[in-house]
C-alpha cells in the first residue's frame, strides 16, 4: 500500500481517432423480425447511436465532467485503484464510500455527487453534508491495467473497507450502492461490520434461488412470478459473462458498436421509461460510460464478479445476515424488487424503507434527486454514531 497519487484522466487523441475510425467501419447484422428491441438492442436505435457518436459525441466536455471532481489512485490489493474523493461543504460531513455496478462506473455519479456534498445548493441543510468516496470497482474502467488479478465482490469489500480505514483514515463509514455496489455494501455488512454506520441500497443482496415461503403472501407471490420470468427472459448476460467470460470480451474489445450495443440493451430493459429511455438518460451520459468502457479495455475484465458470482457462495454466505442499519429506496423498475417480509430475513436492522415513484436500476442517473435525498434522510439519525 503506498500513499495516493492525485489522477487526471486524459485519453489520447489517437485513441480518440481510433475510435471514431472503428465507428465509421461498423458492420451491422439485419434486423430480426416483430418489434423494436424484441431480441436484443434495436437496429435503427443502434445506427443512430454510432453515428452519433462518431460525429456529435464529445469525449473531451465528459472527460471534463469526471476531472473536476478530485481523484486520486493507491496501490492497494495488488493493483492501482481509482477513487474521487469529494469533500462535503458542512460543519461535520460523514464519509460515504458510493458504489457503481455493472454496466456502470463512476460517470453514473456526476450529478448525484454534489446533491450529497452539496446539499445547500439544491435546497438542503448543509448538516447534512457528506464527503463522497467513489471508487472505480476493482477490474472497471480506471482501476483496470491488462492483466491485473480479478476481483469477486468479498475481495472488493475488503478492498475498500482497506481504503476507506487504513489510507483516508477514516474509522466508520456509510456506504451506498445498486447492482454490484449493493452487493459489495453488502458484503462489507457481514464482513465489516465493526466499520460500518449504515448502508444504503438500491438493489437488495437477495439470492433467487432460494425457494418461495411454504405459505406466501400476495406480495411473496408476485415476486416469486417475477423471479420465473426474470430467470427465462432476461439472465442470459449473466451464463455468458459468468462462464465464458473471455470469449465475449474479444468481440467487445475489438468493436466499439458491439460494446455499444451490449451496453445499450441494459439501459433500455433496466431503466423507468415510456419507450425511449434517452429520456432518462442523456445519449452524452450514456456514451460517456460505454466510451471509459472502451477507452480502458475493462469489458473482460468488468465481468469478473458474474464468474465469481456463478462459481463461489452467494455473497452473503448462507446462514448470515447483514445487521447493520439498511436503508433501501425501492426504485419500480429494478431488475428484482423483493417485498420487505423477505429482505428482513437476510436484512435484520431496516431502518428505512422508501417506495420511489418512478425509476429503475440506474437510480443516480435517472433520479438523482429522489436518491440524494433518500441516502442523507438515512444518514441523519445515524450521525452521532460516526
Amino acid at each position: 500500500m503506498s500513499d495516493p497519487k492525485p489522477f487526471t484522466l486524459h485519453v489520447s487523441e489517437n485513441d480518440i481517432a481510433d475510435l471514431r475510425t472503428r465507428l465509421a467501419q461498423t458492420r451491422f447484422p439485419d434486423q430480426a423480425p416483430d418489434a423494436p428491441w424484441a431480441y436484443g438492442t434495436d437496429l435503427g436505435y443502434l445506427r443512430g447511436l454510432v453515428d452519433y457518436w462518431r460525429n456529435t459525441f464529445d469525449w473531451r466536455v465528459q472527460e471534463a465532467r469526471l476531472n473536476a471532481f478530485p481523484q486520486f489512485k493507491v496501490k492497494l490489493h495488488g493493483i492501482d485503484l481509482h477513487y474521487l474523493h469529494v469533500p462535503g461543504k458542512g460543519p461535520d460531513p460523514k464519509p460515504l464510500l458510493l458504489l457503481h455496478g455493472w454496466p456502470g462506473s463512476v460517470f453514473e455519479f456526476m450529478e448525484i455527487i454534489p446533491r450529497l456534498t452539496d446539499p445547500t445548493r439544491f435546497g438542503g441543510d448543509a448538516k447534512d453534508a457528506v464527503t463522497v468516496i467513489a471508487p472505480s470497482l476493482p477490474g472497471y474502467g480506471l482501476s483496470f491495467q491488462p492483466n491485473q488479478k480479478r476481483f469477486g465482490i468479498a475481495d472488493m469489500a475488503d478492498c475498500f473497507a482497506d481504503l476507506m480505514t487504513k489510507v483516508l483514515g477514516y474509522p466508520k463509514f456509510a456506504a451506498q450502492g445498486g447492482d454490484w455496489g449493493a452487493f459489495t455494501s453488502s458484503a462489507l455488512g457481514v464482513r465489516h461490520a465493526d466499520k460500518l454506520a449504515g448502508i444504503h441500497l438500491n438493489m437488495l443482496s437477495i439470492n433467487p434461488s432460494h425457494p418461495p415461503p411454504a405459505h406466501p403472501t400476495p406480495e411473496e407471490q408476485l415476486y416469486a412470478e417475477q423471479i420465473a420470468h426474470w430467470a427465462k427472459e432476461d439472465t442470459g448476460y449473466i451464463q455468458i459473462q459468468g462462464t465464458r467470460p473471455q470469449t465475449l470480451a474479444y468481440g467487445l474489445t475489438d468493436s466499439p458498436a458491439g460494446l455499444g450495443a451490449w451496453i445499450a440493451e441494459k439501459f433500455h430493459i433496466w431503466t423507468d421509461h415510456a419507450g425511449d429511455f434517452e429520456t432518462v438518460v442523456h445519449r452524452d451520459h450514456l456514451l460517456a460510460n460505454i466510451s471509459l468502457y472502451w477507452f480502458t479495455g475493462a469489458i473482460g475484465s468488468s465481468f469478473w464478479p458474474y464468474y465469481d458470482r456463478l462459481h463461489a457462495p452467494w455473497p452473503i454466505p448462507d446462514g448470515r445476515t447483514v445487521d447493520v442499519p439498511t436503508g433501501y429506496a425501492a426504485f419500480p423498475k429494478e431488475i428484482r424488487r423483493p417485498p420487505r417480509s423477505i429482505a428482513e430475513k437476510i436484512y435484520t436492522d431496516i431502518r428505512q424503507w422508501t417506495v420511489m415513484e418512478k425509476g429503475g436500476h440506474f437510480a443516480a442517473m435517472e433520479q438523482p434527486a429522489a436518491l440524494a435525498t433518500d441516502v442523507l434522510n438515512f444518514l441523519a439519525p445515524l450521525r452521532p454514531s460516526f
